[in-house]
């Protein structure tokens, strides 16, 4: 899909459609009522007769109005209040959107994004307007001889006040496609089947995008963790007929090639059955999403790669199965993870943080300035938070009130939860240095708790997104979260 910014009268546009907001209270702004006067009063006419309606986000559409190049006017309720919140901003241009799709109208001009929106700039409107428009032509990619039926828009024009646009406002409106497109690779990878995405897949797709957007990628291979010590992240593999893959991709943005880079880990569970702690069988299908922490590290570095920011940023992607078999770890082994902590395995379904550990510990060679790792982690997250906000733990204030304030920003939102060393009591074992589950009570603050010992010597950040990566049901899909939080704070650094 094309965009554009422009500043232009409203009667002057050629477009096959172009969207107006009208409160509910009826008054128009200075450039609607030109554009009623150009129309001979047929907007005030319409209004007059009650067709627009009185509730937030009822919409009418004109077909060939007189003196006005618009083949289509879209007219929609705005409310009655003189600035919206986040949400309703983005209901109405949703709700724009999908009214016109239904037209097969191919080309829009929108003028929502001069609304006005509590504490939001206009750089901030389109931003949204923009991801909110390439999520409603988002189409999953079926494995079926049926074809998918692509969006028939093919080009949005965001209209502006003044004279010219700004600067600043074309930027937005080109960062924001980047993380569109990232949006759409972390949900086109983690949508595909657990036979197709395997952990060699993984490994393909992050040489594929390496040679796209000129990233240094490396993969590690059994025997090279084997050598590297990460018995952790091997045990959860050794029950898979699938290798074990550990990958890196390395973006140089900053200035100073030096600068440290923030390292971002992503689980990569290909397929979870839970291991010898076997998951019960409604919804396991589901599980094929364990890799969502992956696929939003795979979307951020294209979307950062894209977008050119003046950064160093590194993603790391531990990833294999964990499946039952003769050979997979039981209830009771110890392991000895890469940091050189043993680890009594008391549940293999809690195997997400085993490999995350390893993980960790291995991204601390690249003396980051910050770690984020990011995974669906916890059942329990989900029974705290729900669906609306990822879990968001982290060893640092600064650290966590920047990734709260860029989850606020985007509405892909994260809340705090604490990281007590009274958590931590529930993880001691009578054989090792810590087992890997510390009861049901507490479950997403004691698995990070896990995680926090082996970062006690960095700044780090969990984002624990079991509640927030994908949906079930009749809307199951991945949904792509927490890409654009994740670039938000990326563009703030």
């Amino acid at each position: 899909m094309e965009f554009s910014v422009k500043a232009q009268s409203l009667d002057k546009i050629v477009t096959e459609a172009l969207v107006i907001a009208i409160p509910a209270n009826q008054s128009m702004t200075a450039d609607i009522k030109l554009l009623d006067n150009s129309s001979t009063n047929i907007i005030s006419q319409i209004l007059k007769k009650g067709d627009l309606g009185k509730n937030f986000g009822n919409t009418v559409v004109l077909h060939q109005v007189p003196g006005i190049k618009a083949q289509r006017l879209l007219l929609i309720n705005s409310g009655t209040k003189n600035s919206l919140s986040d949400s309703e901003y983005k209901q109405l241009v949703r709700n724009s959107l999908k009214n016109l799709e239904t037209l097969n109208v191919k080309n829009i001009a929108l003028t929502l994004n001069q609304l006005n929106v509590d504490n939001r700039d206009a750089n901030w409107a389109v931003e949204q307007a923009t991801l909110i428009a390439l999520e409603t032509q988002y189409r999953v990619k079926r494995i079926s001889k049926e074809k998918v039926i692509p969006s028939s828009l093919q080009s949005i024009s965001f209209i502006t006040k003044g004279k010219t646009p700004s600067t600043a406002l074309i930027k937005s409106v080109n960062q924001a496609q980047a993380v569109a497109h990232g949006i759409a690779l972390s949900k086109d990878l983690a949508n595909l089947p657990p036979n197709i995405c395997t952990p060699n897949y993984l490994a393909k797709e992050a040489q594929k995008l390496g040679k796209e957007w000129k990233l240094k990628v490396d993969v590690l291979e059994k025997s090279d963790m084997e050598k590297l010590g990460m018995g952790s992240l091997l045990a959860v593999a050794q029950g898979s007929h699938q290798a074990p893959k550990l990958i890196t991709m390395k973006y140089n943005g900053a200035t100073q090639k030096n600068d440290k880079p923030i390292v971002l880990v992503g689980k990569g569970i290909t397929f979870d059955t839970g291991g010898i702690s076997l998951k019960p069988a409604p919804e396991m299908d589901e599980m094929k999403f364990d890799m969502c922490g992956a696929a939003s590290v795979f979307g951020v570095m294209r979307a950062v790669a894209e977008m050119k920011l003046p950064i160093n940023l590194i993603g790391i992607v531990p990833t294999c199965e964990n499946m039952p078999d003769g050979n997979a770890t039981r209830p009771g082994d110890i392991v000895t993870s890469m940091s050189g902590q043993t680890i009594e395995i008391l549940n293999t379904d809690a195997e997400g943080r085993l490999i995350l550990c390893d993980a960790l510990t291995y991204a601390q060679r690249f003396e980051p300035k910050t770690i984020i790792d990011i995974a669906t982690l916890t059942g329990a997250c989900v029974i705290a938070l729900g669906n609306e906000a990822a879990a968001l733990f982290a060893n640092n204030d600064h650290l966590s009130l920047a990734l709260k304030q860029a989850g606020d920003i985007t509405g892909d939102r994260v809340w705090p939860m604490p990281l007590w060393e009274e958590y931590h009591e529930g993880l001691k074992s009578n054989f090792a240095d810590m087992a890997n589950v510390a009861g049901r009570a507490g479950g997403s603050i004691t698995a990070a708790c896990f995680l926090a010992k082996f970062t006690r010597e960095v700044t780090w950040a969990h984002l624990d997104i079991a509640g927030v990566a994908y949906r079930g049901g009749k809307e199951k899909g991945a949904t792509g979260r927490p890409v654009s939080m994740l670039c938000q704070f990326l563009t703030q650094q």
